[in-house]
């Protein structure tokens, strides 16, 4: 990256104590996220500490900061839980799993399976023991 446009994607965000504002997602959460001082560019979250929203029963999504190329989340699944709908991909996305064990395709994924769907894929993850991974959805440029 030039630093022509390291500097023009700087001034694109704003940066408060409590709201910060980029090219794609608003948050505000003073408390659990910060800019890094030394390198503008980078931001540090403590995800635990994100509000979390419920989608389904059991079912609990924690929005990471994006950028106008991805967008994250931590999603937590109780034993027994599906996720609500079938999920439809337009974009490239992906999960990484942290613990437990989610089942996608009538395969099983443990804790270090990182599975990859290519846009126009779609899935439907449950779990029988619970688990929490890690999302990333790539945007178009």
């Amino acid at each position: 990256m030039s630093e022509e446009t390291r500097t023009n994607t700087a001034a694109a965000r704003t940066d408060t104590a409590t709201t910060r504002t980029d090219t794609v997602t608003t948050w505000t959460d003073a408390a659990t996220t910060r800019t890094d001082a030394a390198d503008p560019l980078k931001t540090v979250v403590q995800v635990d500490e994100v509000e979390a929203h419920e989608v389904a029963p059991g079912i609990w999504r924690r929005r990471l900061p994006g950028t106008a190329y991805a967008r994250g989340w931590l999603i937590d699944f109780a034993a027994g839980t599906e996720w609500p709908e079938v999920d439809e991909h337009r974009t490239e996305e992906r999960y990484f799993v942290l613990s437990g064990e989610v089942i996608d395709g009538g395969e099983r994924h443990g804790p270090g399976a990182y599975v990859v769907f290519a846009p126009g894929s779609e899935h439907r993850p449950r779990t029988e023991t619970g688990a929490r991974m890690l999302g990333i959805s790539l945007m178009t440029a």
